[in-house]
């Protein structure tokens, strides 16, 4: 078996003028990446999202461990453009809503299902094809909550989803080695853990 460490990037610099996936860490953001990937345990591989908070986020972890990231298209966040930005309150309602409605589509965003389907497939590729050894993905926390629903073999449901707050949060999951079954070895290893908290176990 060996680990993925999927992490959510941190806080973010908002602007209602800027497209979402455009937004970059803020510097409290990146002071949290950058404390983490000094804890973060070596790893063979850093894959992230194509978002710029994503690609900020894998860079500085990417740096630490003498490794370049590789972005993945469908490591997105579920996709949202059909509303774009929405202030905290109407997007709280709409991520209920989201995670509540798993098999529709909710003011034209993408279905929880399709974004699932989508993160566990991507996921499982990039272990097949990543070199022998752990691997750190950094993305998002709709995704994530979506994959660790799959992970649970539970429903899709809001629960899942990473402490509120700023983000910068991570699972520790354990998946197949070399040569092992697809799924012979994907279970959750660790539960949401703030990356400001993180401490690698001993051995890991």
């Amino acid at each position: 078996m060996r680990r993925l460490y999927y992490i959510t990037h941190a806080d973010v610099v908002i602007d209602p003028d800027v497209p979402v996936p455009d937004w970059g860490l803020s510097e409290r953001g990146k002071a949290r990446h950058v404390a983490f990937a000094r804890r973060c345990p070596p790893v063979a591989s850093v894959f992230c999202s194509m978002e710029r908070k994503a690609r900020e986020g894998a860079a500085i972890l990417a740096e630490a461990q003498g490794l370049v990231p590789r972005e993945v298209l469908s490591l997105a966040e579920n996709d949202r453009s059909a509303t774009g930005y929405l202030p905290g309150p109407e997007f709280e309602a709409m991520a209920d809503a989201f995670f509540a409605n798993p098999r529709d589509t909710v003011r034209g965003w993408e279905r929880a299902i399709d974004a699932q389907y989508r993160v566990v497939a991507t996921l499982k590729r990039l272990v097949a094809e990543a070199p022998e050894g752990d691997i750190a993905v950094v993305a998002h926390g709709g995704i994530g909550a979506l994959f660790r629903a799959h992970l649970t073999g539970a429903g899709i449901d809001r629960s899942h989803d990473q402490p509120r707050g700023a983000g910068g949060n991570l699972l520790v999951v354990g998946t197949p080695g070399q040569g092992e079954a697809d799924d012979g070895a994907w279970c959750l290893l660790r539960d949401w853990t703030a990356i400001d908290s993180f401490e690698a176990e001993a051995g890991a």
